[in-house]
């Protein structure tokens, strides 16, 4: 046997080994990937970490990184510390968790689907904003149903929590509830209400309720008449849009 025989049988083996040690006991290589550090398992850790909350007070997290992320950007770059794809991914878990329970657990495929944005790009998201105190997740595994050999736990979908770091709120003056930083010049609030009227553009109408009043009854109760009536509005838009095309047929 020549040397180049001795070599393909060398590589041959290789393969076959790498193939053995891969394999579970259904004979595949899938769901092999190793269980993240300091995961904890699934159902048991959460009930300590998520924690009700309210439109009003998500809202609040929402223009406090939007303009946290203005001011904090450095001159001459492009992007503050956060970044766009981070404030994408904020509103998006604004529209997800759930304000009774705080339950917010999206997986990474459904954020990057949901935003048409890769994979790599969510990732550093998520980790610019818990870097910089908006964001606050559990790592979690659950018991995998395999039999035999294979691994007997796979990794599942972190546990998110949503925050704002005092520094940020700070910034928001009033809004946030407490007294304006005292270094609060005219163009620092120019641009806080720069940032307000953005964030203000994006709201529907029961979201802009919550937003601007204060009394939490008044707010419920102006959110349910501007759901009812951005529904109202909807339903007229369909209706229009029927009857166009009915006539245009």
């Amino acid at each position: 046997m020549n040397t180049r025989e001795a070599a393909e049988r060398g590589n041959f083996f290789k393969r076959i080994d790498g193939v053995i040690d891969g394999t579970r006991a259904d004979g595949s290589a899938a769901d092999r990937k190793p269980i993240h550090r300091n995961s904890r398992r699934k159902g048991s850790c959460e009930a300590s970490f998520w924690r009700g909350t309210s439109r009003q007070d998500v809202q609040k997290v929402l223009m406090a990184a939007r303009y946290y992320d203005r001011v904090k950007k450095e001159p001459g770059k492009r992007n503050g510390p956060l970044g766009g794809i981070a404030l994408e991914v904020l509103a998006l878990f604004a529209n997800l968790v759930n304000f009774k329970s705080g339950r917010l657990d999206p997986s990474l495929d459904y954020i990057t689907e949901k935003l048409c944005r890769s994979r790599d790009a969510v990732v550093r998201a998520l980790k610019a904003l818990r870097d910089h105190g908006f964001l606050d997740w559990l790592r979690r595994f659950e018991p995998a149903p395999n039999e035999g050999r294979g691994p007997q736990v796979r990794q599942v979908s972190n546990a998110y929590r949503l925050s704002a770091p005092k520094r940020a709120l700070a910034l928001l003056g009033r809004w946030a509830g407490r007294p304006a930083a005292p270094d609060d010049d005219q163009a620092a609030r120019e641009d806080r209400f720069a940032v307000e009227a953005e964030h203000v553009e994006t709201l529907d109408l029961a979201g802009l309720a919550a937003f601007k009043i204060e009394d939490s009854d008044l707010a419920k109760a102006l959110a349910m008449m501007g759901k009812a009536i951005d529904l109202r509005e909807s339903a007229k838009r369909t209706e229009f849009q029927s009857t166009f095309f009915s006539y245009t047929l």
